[in-house]
C-alpha cells in the first residue's frame, strides 16, 4: 500500500498521515513514513523527540550525498538520472513507535518544475519506495499542488486529500483529482478534518461524491493539546484515533490490503 496524503496548508494532513502510519505499525506491518514537506513536522506527530528530529537533515539538503550519487558538482554539469538510492531508507531512516521516518524535504523551485540533481534524487527515492519496497508507505506531501506538477508521485496507489469544511479546501480536492488523472492516478479520496457539527457534515456530503469520501474527523481540542506539547496525537486522543481507524478500515477494504 502506497499512499500520498496531500491538501492545502493547515488542514491537518500531518496529523492524519502520522496516525494512519501508527495504526498500520500497530498491526505489525512494516511502515515507512516519508516527510516531503519543507516544513517537516511529521516526526513530532509520530512521537519522535525534538532532540532526535533536530539531528535529521532532509535528503534534499544533503549536498555531498546528492553529488556522490548523481555525479553532479560545480565542475560537472552532467549527472545520472538513475542514481543508487535503494539503501537510503535503511541508512537515513529513524524508527519510533514502529514507524520508520525518512525526511526527504523538497526542492525549492520556481516556475514549471525542476530537473536539478536534488529533484532527480528525490524522484528516484520516491519511485524506489513505491515500486521496490514491500512496506506500507505513507507520504506527507507539501501543501499545495507542486508535487503533482513535478510528477514525483505518479506511481502512488492512492492520493488522499485532507480537507476542511470550506470552499477553498474543496477546490484543492478538485484540482488534485484533475492533475492526478493526468498522471494516470484514478484513486483520489477525501478525508474531511476539523468537522464541527451537522452543518459541516452536510456541507462535506454535498460537495464530495460519496464514492470519494473516506470519512470525517471531528474537531478535537486534544489534537491541539498534543501539538502544543510536541506529542503524537495518536497518544493523546482516542476519539480522533478511532475515527482514523475507521477510515483506515475503509482504505483496506477498498484496496484489499
Amino acid at each position: 500500500m502506497k499512499i500520498a496524503v496531500t491538501g492545502k496548508g493547515g488542514v491537518g494532513k500531518t496529523t492524519f498521515a502520522a496516525t494512519l502510519a501508527r495504526l498500520y505499525a500497530d498491526e505489525g506491518k512494516k511502515v515507512l513514513a516519508a516527510d516531503v514537506d519543507p516544513d517537516a513536522n511529521l516526526g513530532l506527530a509520530l512521537g519522535f523527540d525534538e532532540e532526535t528530529l533536530d539531528s535529521i537533515i532532509p535528503i534534499s539538503k544533503m549536498r555531498k550525498l546528492v553529488e556522490e550519487r548523481t555525479g553532479a558538482n560545480s565542475q560537472n554539469q552532467f549527472y545520472t538520472l538513475n542514481p543508487k538510492v535503494d539503501d537510503i531508507p535503511d541508512t537515513y531512516g529513524k524508527v519510533c513507535n514502529g514507524v520508520k521516518l525518512l525526511v526527504l524535504g523538497t526542492v525549492e523551485t520556481g516556475g514549471g518544475g525542476c530537473v536539478c540533481p536534488e529533484h532527480v534524487m528525490l524522484k528516484r527515492i520516491i519511485s524506489n519506495l513505491v515500486v521496490h519496497r514491500d512496506d506500507v508507505v505513507i507520504m506527507d506531501m507539501e501543501a499545495g499542488l507542486e508535487h503533482l506538477g513535478r510528477g514525483t508521485t505518479e506511481s502512488m496507489d492512492e492520493f488522499i486529500v485532507v480537507i476542511e469544511p470550506g470552499a477553498r479546501s474543496v477546490q484543492t480536492y478538485k484540482n488534485v483529482k484533475r492533475l492526478a488523472k493526468d498522471l494516470g492516478i484514478t484513486q483520489v479520496k477525501v478525508v474531511a478534518n476539523k468537522v464541527r457539527n451537522a452543518e459541516d457534515e452536510e456541507f462535506i456530503r454535498a460537495k464530495i461524491p460519496a464514492e470519494d469520501l473516506l470519512g470525517m474527523i471531528h474537531y478535537n481540542v486534544e489534537v491541539m493539546d498534543a501539538d502544543r506539547q510536541g506529542k503524537s496525537p495518536y497518544d493523546f486522543s482516542e476519539t480522533v484515533t478511532s475515527e482514523i481507524r475507521k477510515i483506515k478500515e475503509k482504505i483496506d477494504n477498498e484496496n484489499s490490503l
